[in-house]
């Protein structure tokens, strides 16, 4: 083919798909509804065009779409990468971590069995081999979510539909490619025909893929600050990494690349923000969504033109065989939703999915390009039998025009018969008071702007007043009536905080005044905060709000890492992270009581804008306290952690002065770039987050206790050898009653409280807890609990009676703290027995009294 033919070809197509777009929303179509329908229609009319006696002017053009100059491996190496990759990026990694049980039984489990019920039910009907039967369920169990999410979004579908179809999709599209590769090499002759093997090569594939697709990733994300500056060069070289990842995988490592691709997306999405400034991960989002625009429609396109060669030599029987391949895809996700999904919530390895939801999900598993492009791999192999060949390309083909026409038409209905697509009361009120509260206020601006430019009164007041009666309208059609309850109207208020406390962190995001590490895991918190407040209401938001605040695996693992491992690295940033984490949620929960004063008020009224008052109160106190106890520990790097912001916040103002300045004309381009590179300097020396010096060098911590301060240099160093330091969190057990004792606890900063049958004692620097088992052999008497953070000294019960008989002064400090606490057990016991005694009733007057 001449190569001028084949750019012209390409053009066209490119051509179509802008056209379509626009058509498609004229038309009310799901996008990929009407690309695989002009595909279709252009492969038949090149076929027509190139076979036609009438004319041969077109021909060259023609045998481009007939016999196009791409094959399906290169489809998949050209296109995939690109639509995984993109996928992962656009996804709220954590909120879909919230529902992945959902995810992984629709991906998945879903996949397994559809496979297996659509083999098993037209085997008795194809002629094949039963391979080849389980080959075509593993291909035509690829959902496509491209269409499904577009309505989801056109229509207002709720987001939480949207995570589970699209990271269904995601891990499906993983899980079917790594079954059709083995079915497909059964099917050759290149893998053994075993179970047992089959089931050991898929779960090779999937781990090892899910693991080598992590590193691949993680190294990526650790090469990205070399390239924080040029946004080009980021863009490029993530565009680079998810073909590297799928060629090295597939051909080097023998892993499934699907499955490496996706983990490599999700690793370079939950740490690539931390590693670019805001605006360049902005536009890498905003360059990805271009590309994956063009890759998902060209990819449609091309497997659509196919469609009429597919279905060259469609018989009645094919038909029939069409007919018991989609009841039997149908009842086999069926099964998996409406009969697994439950089991989920049953075991609590999930929240519920409601059945709108299922019965959704179920009419949403629509197929496109990727089930068309595996098909045409399967008649293109010179192996597999002409008959095997057209049973795939067949069937294949034909369901995936079902499901777009049948589904892709429908599905929009259903949603709105169910009543997704629609508001509920309480937003329905929202919706209406805050509109009227915004008519109002652009009525009042637009009687200002006609003063200020002595704009005619009348004129101004045929504008105004059309503004006045719709924001009267508004306040009329307003929900906030008498058969809305207070409940219902905090409901409404915390729902609209959410979305606003989400607004404010991204704000801080992009204005780069906090650091990036935490800004993802942060936003997720405050996207299940809104989504619980609006179905849990007031308990929800209260749950999900404690979580900014609540100690989280991250930290019990850097915990774990410090005590068996020896390095503070990851403990001190998960520290930093907390700290820092706890300090901007101060900053915006300030900003969203004015924000209740200055707009919810109007909206909900005086005493429901009290209740959330003190519901937001109550979290900034919350949040102080958490704050108060780390600013204890470590203040210094407190105040080096508000300098930073301080400053991050001036250099924001000042870089925002310049470029209006210049926008403005105010200042030449020359003046304007010398200043953004001395301002560049600028920030470059205040970016990075500040380090935090956890201090738990043995030696230092040794030094700085007061019960070994006065002790020879020679003996600390002897004692240093045989104490290790001991990080513990607010709240958390240093010792419990009961326990044996094997070991006593020097306090070298922090407070713990030592909680006895007789009463509670505090504890702080300088204090050993746990020698009273040690001294005495007896199990632990009391609970002793960490009242905020505190680094303690923990000594063996060996080595413990050993440094006691060594050191005389030690000796006579320790037996003094437990003869002091003794004497003060015993008063305690004393004046506990004292008041039993008063309250237990004299005989003898009780007798009296009768009397």
């Amino acid at each position: 083919m001449h190569t001028p033919v084949v750019i012209a070809a390409f053009a066209v197509l490119l051509i179509v798909i802008s056209l379509l777009q626009p058509l498609a929303r004229r038309l009310d179509l799901a996008p990929s509804v009407l690309l695989a329908a002009v595909g279709a229609l252009i492969g038949a009319l090149a076929a027509y065009l190139l076979y036609t006696p009438r004319t041969d002017a077109l021909n060259d053009l023609a045998q481009v779409f007939v016999d196009p100059p791409i094959d399906s491996e290169t489809i998949l190496y050209v296109f995939l990468p690109l639509l995984l990759f993109q996928t992962t990026l656009t996804l709220e990694i954590r909120r879909i971590f919230e529902d992945i049980g959902p995810i992984l039984v629709l991906a998945v489990v879903a996949v397994l069995v559809a496979t297996a019920c659509i083999g098993l039910a037209i085997y008795p009907l194809s002629g094949v081999p039963l391979v080849a039967c389980l080959l075509l369920g593993a291909i035509v169990a690829t959902t496509d979510p491209v269409a499904v999410v577009s309505i989801f979004r056109d229509i207002g579908a709720p987001a939480r539909l949207g995570r589970l179809v699209e990271g269904e999709s995601l891990l499906n599209d993983a899980a079917a490619i790594v079954l059709f590769v083995i079915l497909f090499g059964m099917l050759t002759g290149a893998q053994a025909p075993e179970l047992s093997t089959a089931v050991m090569t898929f779960f090779r594939s999937f781990v090892g893929g899910l693991v080598f697709g992590l590193v691949i990733g993680r190294i990526a994300v650790a090469i990205l600050p070399v390239m924080r500056e040029h946004k080009l060069a980021q863009v490029t070289f993530s565009v680079a990494l998810p073909y590297l990842v799928y060629v090295l995988s597939e051909q080097v490592v023998g892993v499934s690349a699907v499955v490496a691709v996706v983990s490599s997306g999700i690793m370079f999405n939950l740490y690539g923000p931390a590693r670019v400034t805001p605006d360049a991960w902005s536009y890498l989002h905003d360059v990805w969504e271009q590309i994956a625009f063009w890759a998902a429609s060209l990819i449609f396109v091309i497997a659509s033109i196919l469609i009429p060669e597919m279905l060259d030599g469609f018989r009645l029987l094919d038909a029939l065989i069409l007919v018991v391949l989609i009841l039997a895809a149908f009842v086999g996700r069926a099964v998996v939703i409406f009969g697994l999904l439950p089991l989920l919530g049953v075991m609590r390895l999930g929240e519920g999915v409601s059945n709108k939801y299922k019965t959704v999900i179920l009419w949403g598993g629509m197929r496109g390009a990727v089930t068309l492009t595996l098909a045409l791999s399967v008649t293109e192999h010179r192996n597999i039998p002409d008959d095997i060949q057209h049973f795939i390309a067949v069937q294949a083909t034909g369901f995936v025009l079902f499901t777009l026409l049948v589904y892709g038409t429908t599905l929009k209905p259903l949603i709105k018969v169910l009543k997704l697509n629609k508001l509920s009361p309480l937003d329905e009120a929202l919706r209406n008071q805050f509109q009227a509260l915004v008519l109002s206020d652009v009525r009042d601006g637009v009687d200002q702007m006609a003063s200020a430019y002595a704009i005619s009164p009348t004129v101004a007041r045929k504008v105004s007043d059309g503004y006045a009666a719709r924001s009267a309208a508004a306040a009329e059609a307003n929900a906030f009536s008498e058969d809305i309850m207070d409940k219902e109207r905090v409901q409404l208020g915390l729902i609209a905080l959410a979305d606003r406390e989400r607004v404010l962190v991204l704000h801080h995001f992009r204005e780069n005044t906090v650091s990036n590490r935490t800004i993802s895991a942060h936003l997720a918190i405050v996207g299940a905060i809104a989504d619980l407040a609006r179905t849990k209401g007031r308990a929800g938001y209260n749950r999900a709000a404690r979580r900014l605040v609540a100690f989280d695996v991250s930290f019990r693992a850097a915990q774990w890492v410090f005590r068996w491992l020896k390095t503070d690295a990851f403990l001190g940033r998960v520290v930093a992270d907390r700290f820092e984490r706890l300090l901007l949620t101060r900053i915006v929960l300030n900003e969203l009581i004015l924000f209740n004063v200055k707009r919810i008020r109007p909206m909900v009224g005086d005493r429901v804008s009290t209740i959330l008052h003190e519901v937001l109160d109550s979290r900034k106190d919350d949040v102080l306290r958490a704050l108060e106890a780390l600013r204890l520990q470590y203040p210094d790097y407190a105040d080096a952690l508000e300098l930073e912001f301080l400053r991050r916040t001036g250099e924001r103002m000042e870089e925002t002065a310049y470029a209006e300045a210049y926008a403005q004309r105010l200042i030449a381009s020359e003046l304007y770039n010398d200043l953004q590179r001395e301002l560049a300097v600028q920030m470059g020396e205040t970016r990075q987050r500040p380090h935090i010096d956890l201090g738990l060098k043995t030696r230092d911590l040794i030094a700085s206790n007061p019960l070994f301060a006065s002790l020879p240099d020679q003996q600390r160093e002897t004692i240093s050898r045989l104490l290790r330091p001991l990080f513990v969190l607010p709240g958390e057990h240093i010792i419990r009653k009961g326990q044996k004792g094997d070991a006593a606890f020097f306090i070298s900063s922090g407070a713990a409280e030592v909680r006895t049958a007789f009463g509670v004692h505090r504890m702080g620097r300088g204090d050993v807890v746990g020698e009273m088992a040690l001294l005495t052999g007896q199990p632990r008497s009391a609970d002793v609990v960490a009242l905020g953070y505190c680094t303690l000294l923990v000594l063996s019960a060996a080595d413990f009676r050993n440094l006691i008989r060594t050191s005389p002064e030690l000796k006579a400090h320790v037996e003094h703290l437990a003869q002091t606490r003794l004497g003060m057990n015993a008063a305690e016991a004393a004046a506990l027995a004292e008041k039993a005694a008063q309250d237990v009733p004299d005989p003898a007057s009780e007798h009296s009294a009768q009397a």
